[in-house]
């Protein structure tokens, strides 16, 4: 048969696990770290134990080696936990995956495995207090001088930038080349003149640390550098094309919560002498919802076929992620209207869910910008 949808027996008792975890891990806790704007270190020393963190690091380093399938599968379920939490790892491998794409043998053992053997986070960072959709006008600037760069700039919005052991960071040699002047270098936390400031009062996401990245002289070796000079820009926009779909599971993990915390209201609660569940007005919407997940997960899973199989996945990784962050975002909407006031408020989840998913049609090019790749693609062809 050309076309199977079944999971294998190991990506099933993946999918439990990350289920289990969500639920017994994750749950308990998301409320409070969202309100205290922490990052939640227990959750992730548990899931280094369990092995989900930094989980696409290849076995030969220390990691499960995941593929993107996997990747997505098991990001469904600890979105569904909290999205916020959830970025942690994701981000992770956001920074993680440039290693991947470009690094030298002896880059991958020296950068991937310590994050192995240990709690520990990567990070990427490629946006600017003024440039974040235009990726190419870069300011950070890496002067070449023998065997190291001097760094110097600054960076925007970096999920994980000040708890991540090392971030890719991307820099212009020469600003007039815009994207042919980029260089990748990997900067290791404590790094002199290397400065992460915590962005407080974000809207969702709050239990993901936030970060301006201040780098003052910073001197990079060049054995740090990822790829050769000028290649930095198709380095970060492969990364991007692969790591958008991750986003887009969480999102579909979202929209699952929403349904279920949706359904669970409309059963309990009772108007005109009935539950609510009865009226064809909340059935409407709660099928609605359900199209989105099944659609936006069926699509997800494409993309990260696609991606594991080699294939070209760049228009298909920004339809996933345009599609299933708008699907969960409507998702938790129509779920805090099935709640009416109740939903507006912290007592119920579904107001958090609304937070936190507002940042998936944000962070890892805006949805705009994923309109503009699939527009390309398709006059392209």
């Amino acid at each position: 048969m050309a076309i199977d949808f079944s999971l294998t027996e190991e990506q099933k008792q993946l999918q439990a696990l990350a289920r289990r975890f969500a639920k017994e891990v994750i749950l308990p806790v998301a409320r409070e770290y969202d309100e205290k704007e922490e990052v939640p270190w227990p959750v992730i020393e548990k899931l280094h134990e369990v092995g989900l963190l930094n989980a696409i690091i290849p076995e030969k380093y220390g990691g499960m080696g995941l593929k993107m399938l996997d990747e997505v599968i098991v990001g469904e379920e600890l979105a569904y936990g909290c999205m916020g939490i959830y970025t942690i790892p994701m981000a992770s491998d956001l920074g993680i995956t440039p290693v991947l794409l470009a690094g030298t043998e002896e880059q991958k053992r020296r950068f991937l495995k310590p994050l192995t053997e240990k709690p520990a986070l990567a990070a990427f960072a490629l946006s600017e207090p003024g440039n974040g959709s235009d990726a190419a006008a870069l300011r950070t600037r890496a002067v070449r001088q023998g065997d190291r760069y001097i760094l110097n700039g600054t960076k925007m919005w970096i999920s994980n930038g000040g708890e991540a052991e090392w971030v890719v960071v991307f820099a212009t040699l020469n600003p007039e080349l815009r994207h042919k002047g980029v260089v990748a270098l990997v900067v290791e936390r404590g790094t002199p003149g290397f400065k992460a400031i915590k962005i407080h009062g974000k809207m969702g996401q709050r239990a993901s640390g936030t970060y301006e990245l201040v780098f003052e002289n910073v001197e990079v070796p060049v054995e740090n550098r990822l790829g050769e000079e000028g290649e930095g820009f198709k380095i970060a926009m492969q990364t991007l094309n692969k790591t958008r779909i991750p986003v887009a599971a969480g999102s579909v993990g979202v929209a699952r919560r929403a349904l279920d915390e949706a359904v669970k209201y409309a059963k309990e609660r009772e108007a005109f002498g009935q539950k609510i569940a009865n009226f064809q007005a909340i059935q409407f919407k709660l099928a609605d919802i359900l199209i989105g997940i099944e659609t936006a997960r069926a699509y997800t899973y494409y993309a990260a076929w696609l991606a594991d199989q080699g294939l070209p996945h760049a228009h298909a990784s920004a339809i996933a992620k345009a599609y299933a962050s708008e699907v969960a975002f409507e998702a938790a909407n129509q779920a805090i209207q099935i709640h009416g006031g109740y939903g507006y408020v912290r007592e119920y989840p579904v107001e958090k869910l609304l937070r936190d998913v507002k940042l998936n049609q944000i962070y890892e090019g805006t949805n705009e910008i994923q309109r503009l790749i699939i527009a390309r693609h398709i006059l392209a062809e």
